[in-house]
């Protein structure tokens, strides 16, 4: 991986609506308002064919994050799934780092990133209505968060509501980590906006 893209601490993510095509796409900022890559969905014919007649939520998906020279930073894909999905987080050269696992607790979504080794990375859970979810590592401490609200010159450049920030705390600089936690926070959208 030679770009800097995972050495952020906030990103924010601009959802690029396409009526006449299947796969979503995104388009991922700084906190200066300067566009640093894309997430990009990868769907064969086949898989656009049955969006049109099973649930998006059961479909497999591929989706591919990129920085603005076109470099693949990071895979992430999920098979067949017919209840609760595990989306698996892969890097630039296709070696896993990790897999994400939703839960629901008393009806609020709740997604679990683990290593390869099985050990709990992150965990991101809260109130998808009101689109705050709070992001902790695997003792129970705080990290980030994940919202809709805008500070500085990103208040003005996003108005939205299909457009969330994703901001880390600055003493957090794991890069591998912060890999699988905004891979999952990029698969939030797509998994709850499926499930409605």
């Amino acid at each position: 991986m030679n770009s800097n893209f995972f050495e952020s601490n906030s990103y924010f993510i601009d959802e690029k609506v396409n009526y006449f095509k299947f796969e979503n796409s995104y388009k991922v900022f700084n906190d200066k308002g300067k566009e640093i890559g894309s997430v990009n969905q990868k769907l064969s014919f086949g898989q656009k064919a049955l969006s049109l007649l099973l649930n998006k939520s059961m479909l497999p998906f591929q989706l591919e994050i990129k920085d603005t020279s076109g470099n693949l930073q990071t895979t992430i894909s999920r098979g067949w799934t017919f209840f609760m999905s595990t989306i698996v987080i892969d890097d630039a050269k296709g070696k896993t780092i990790g897999s994400i696992k939703q839960k629901f607790k008393l009806f609020k979504p709740t997604f679990k990133i683990v290593n390869t080794s099985g050990q709990i990375v992150a965990v991101i859970n809260g109130d998808w209505k009101a689109w705050n979810f709070q992001i902790k590592d695997g003792y129970d401490k705080p990290i980030g968060t994940i919202s809709k609200k805008w500070n500085g010159a990103m208040k003005e450049i996003f108005t939205s509501a299909d457009k969330y920030n994703v901001d880390f705390n600055s003493s957090y600089t794991d890069v591998t980590n912060k890999m699988a936690i905004l891979s999952s926070a990029i698969t939030i959208d797509m998994v709850l906006k499926e499930s409605k």
